[in-house]
């Protein structure tokens, strides 16, 4: 194997850790403890449709990051899927209120949190090996 490749399986490695401990510990916290999530983040009170679907999805990525340590490049799109909707909040919501003064000061932390996780997973998805075509296809 060459020797990038183990960095980059290294990386992988890091990113679902990284995944788990985040997303399962802000899932978790959603769904068990919403008040104290809402008062600990500073949100405004939070729908409990809305706040449950989220941490149902952070968790979703939680139990996949398990198995992404077990088989990194075979859940790489986990990442894909992670990074994507990241960047489009980027895009669709955080620059839009940046732009016109109304990003809320409780979001801060969340949009520091997620620019980790965009950087880290830019540094690990192998992306020509994700978006690699299949042999015989």
């Amino acid at each position: 194997m060459p020797e990038e490749m183990k960095v980059r399986l290294l990386w992988l490695k890091i990113m679902y850790a990284y995944t788990l401990i985040g997303a399962g510990g802000f899932g978790l916290g959603y769904l068990l403890m919403p008040g104290l999530m809402i008062k600990m983040m500073g949100f405004p009170a939070q729908d409990p449709i809305t706040f449950g679907v989220a941490g149902s999805v952070f968790c979703a990525f939680a139990l996949l990051s398990v198995l992404g340590l077990r088989s990194p490049l075979k859940f790489a799109p986990v990442l894909v899927l992670q990074l994507s909707y990241k960047l489009i909040w980027f895009i669709a919501v955080v620059i839009p209120l940046l732009v016109s003064g109304q990003f809320p000061g409780y979001a801060t932390i969340m949009a520091v949190i997620f620019a980790t996780y965009i950087i880290g997973d830019l540094i690990a998805i192998p992306f020509p090996v994700v978006f690699a075509k299949e042999a015989g296809h």
